[in-house]
């Protein structure tokens, strides 16, 4: 990643007070949560506009098919999980799907986490009641913790402070892990070829053996393998937090526009992208690249009329739409939208996010998701686009570097009666780490089907 002239500090990118903000926390103290507000707004942009800049490049390349972006990380990231050891194994799982992707895609892989700031959620209820007792829902890290106790679920703006800083050293490992020799693309195959070498994964095994017999023709040619040991990674996470956003915005010294620089990559979520509220009014007035998530439930017309708000210029890889729709409903509900934004002239990258649309409570009693379903939807996604001419432009992946027991299914078959052995989630269930590479492995079959 490039680094650009440093952001200043931005006058006024606040809101219009007069728009409504959904999923925000009720804050009990309002001088504390000033005092964390300013706290904010003097501290250094973790991301520069000019890497924003790349980013916004790498995804107009996407939206018309010379590059595959791969977006994947954590739920909710917590701030005791932000560990050495964590953030590596989730970066070397992000590595390795993209190794697999790459070859299968044969276009470059856009690598992007959900991570060093993806420390807050959007809840269905405000509270949550345990044998009598309501206390406010759990809402991410950066506003109150998972503990059902009152002071443990008391929003603290001093979170804010917090998330801000874990998010800092995040990046800075996750910088370090990607330019300095970690992301080297023969230790990541190798990676790749032990994953094979499981009896259970077998079936991939002729993939990862073209891959071989393509890094051992690179050599032969005397190809700068030097060049390949680190690569770019771009952080991601949704501008939920309103409070946490605003102040982390600053103007570019060098074009006076505005950034969010807690983030290369901001996303709207499915509760929060209605038109005249203020989610959407904040990310239309920052330049990075932005995303929305759409479900079967949009209404195509709706969403036009936010591409005129969010993208009016109609510029490529300003605007990314990651669709959510379930296994069983993505074929029927995703052509007529892709039809209805196409037939504008908008300009989008299309990014299926097979996890959220296939949530279902196990017989167990455990939030959970089918390792098929996942595969499915992802399976419809490409079928959609293939039968409308369109670009299929990426995964957004719910995943981990660990071996939890979070999702059944999958060549190493997790069963119901498995999931309490490691689910360590604090929200949605994710992939574990074989599951994520099973995943790029049946990803790159129907790429390279296209």
């Amino acid at each position: 990643m490039t680094t650009a002239v440093p952001t200043s500090a931005s006058p006024d990118p606040s809101l219009p007070a007069d728009l409504p903000a959904a999923q925000q926390p009720e804050w009990p103290d309002r001088a504390a949560l000033d005092d964390a507000v300013a706290t904010l707004g003097t501290l250094p942009p973790l991301v520069f506009a000019g890497e924003c800049d790349d980013l916004r490049d790498r995804m107009a390349a996407a939206s018309v098919g010379e590059a595959f972006v791969l977006q994947g990380g954590d739920c909710a990231e917590t701030f005791v999980h932000a560990t050495a050891d964590n953030i590596r194994d989730r970066i070397k799982t992000v590595l390795q799907m993209s190794a697999v992707l790459t070859y299968g895609a044969g276009m470059p892989v856009v690598k992007m986490g959900r991570m060093a700031g993806q420390f807050a959620k959007p809840r269905s209820k405000n509270t949550e009641t345990r044998d009598g007792v309501t206390l406010p829902a759990y809402r991410g890290d950066m506003v109150n913790d998972f503990a059902f106790t009152q002071q443990s679920r008391t929003p603290d703006p001093q979170r804010l402070v917090h998330g801000y800083h874990t998010s800092a050293s995040t990046l800075n490992l996750v910088r370090a892990f990607t330019q300095g020799g970690f992301a080297d693309l023969r230790r990541v195959h190798d990676w790749n070829v032990g994953f094979v070498s499981n009896a259970a994964n077998r079936r991939y095994e002729g993939l990862a053996r073209e891959i071989d017999k393509a890094m051992r023709f690179m050599a032969a040619c005397g190809v700068d393998f030097d060049a390949m040991k680190t690569t770019e990674f771009w952080s991601a996470h949704e501008a939920l937090l309103l409070d946490y956003e605003r102040p982390m915005t600053r103007v570019d010294s060098r074009t006076g526009d505005l950034y969010d620089t807690s983030g290369h990559f901001l996303w709207v979520g499915e509760r929060t992208r209605q038109i005249d509220h203020a989610h959407l009014d904040f990310v239309s007035r920052i330049r990075n690249p932005i995303g929305m998530k759409v479900s079967d439930k949009a209404d195509p017309d709706e969403l036009l009329r936010i591409i005129d708000l969010l993208d009016p210029e109609r510029e490529p890889g300003r605007l990314t739409f990651i669709t959510r729709m379930g296994h069983d409903r993505i074929r029927q509900a995703l052509p007529p939208i892709i039809e209805k934004v196409r037939d504008s002239g908008a300009i989008v990258t299309w990014i299926c996010d097979p996890m959220h649309g296939n949530t279902f409570e196990s017989a167990s009693g455990f939030k959970t998701r089918d390792f098929e379903h996942v595969v499915d939807e992802v399976r419809g996604f490409f079928e959609v686009h293939q039968s409308l001419g369109t670009v299929p432009g990426g995964l957004h992946i719910e995943l981990t570097g660990n071996d939890v027991t979070e999702c059944l299914g999958g060549a190493e078959r997790i069963l119901d009666t498995d999931l309490n052995k490691r689910y360590e989630s604090v929200c949605d269930p994710r992939l574990n780490h074989q599951q994520s590479l099973e995943l790029a492995f049946l990803t790159a079959e129907m790429l390279g089907g296209r």
